[in-house]
């Protein structure tokens, strides 16, 4: 009787799910003079999330882009943070400055959508936050903007935290 055998040996594995979906912001070309001139290198901002509740952000160089970005997303997996979501939300305003950069995250109510621009609204869509209003002042220097935005993040608490918050009681229906 003949071996079965596979008729399809040279397919590709099924690629694996990654737990963290990546997301080049920026890309730059940074220089340092030598005394033959210039040597180029590439600098890369990647923000890495689960779609859920965890961010992480990175930045580095590397004498190609692809370098560059590996090892941003690997300096991104190292910090990431873990942040508060409420009703696809986030619970409370926020405001934060990180160098000249200064970033305003409000709450917003259902069906509003992501209403940010450029680096927040990047980094706000790899997470579960669904409903978000922003303002980014100041500085438009990305990662300023970038890390201004994760430090926001991290200082959200959540309402039952909060110092003169009421704690939930049902409401009469659902007794």
């Amino acid at each position: 009787m003949p071996e079965k055998f596979d008729r399809n040996r040279n397919a590709r594995p099924a690629p694996e799910k990654k737990e963290f979906e990546e997301l080049t912001i920026n890309i730059d070309r940074v220089a340092r003079v030598v005394k033959g001139g210039r040597r180029f290198r590439f600098k890369a901002l990647v923000a890495v999330g689960n779609g859920k509740d965890k961010i992480g952000i990175g930045v580095s160089k590397g004498a190609d882009v692809t370098t560059a970005i590996t090892k941003a997303a690997s300096v991104a997996r190292k910090n990431i943070v873990t942040i508060v979501i409420e009703n696809d939300t986030i619970p409370h305003d926020v405001q934060v400055k990180f160098g000249g950069a200064n970033v305003l995250l409000k709450p917003a109510s259902e069906g509003t959508g992501i209403i940010a621009g450029g680096v927040v609204r990047s980094i706000i869509g790899l997470t579960g936050i669904k409903n978000l209003l922003s303002k980014s002042l100041g500085s438009t220097n990305k990662v300023n903007i970038a890390y201004a935005t994760v430090e926001a993040l991290q200082q959200l608490v959540p309402r039952d935290k909060w110092l003169n918050a009421k704690p939930r009681t049902p409401k009469q229906e659902d007794k």
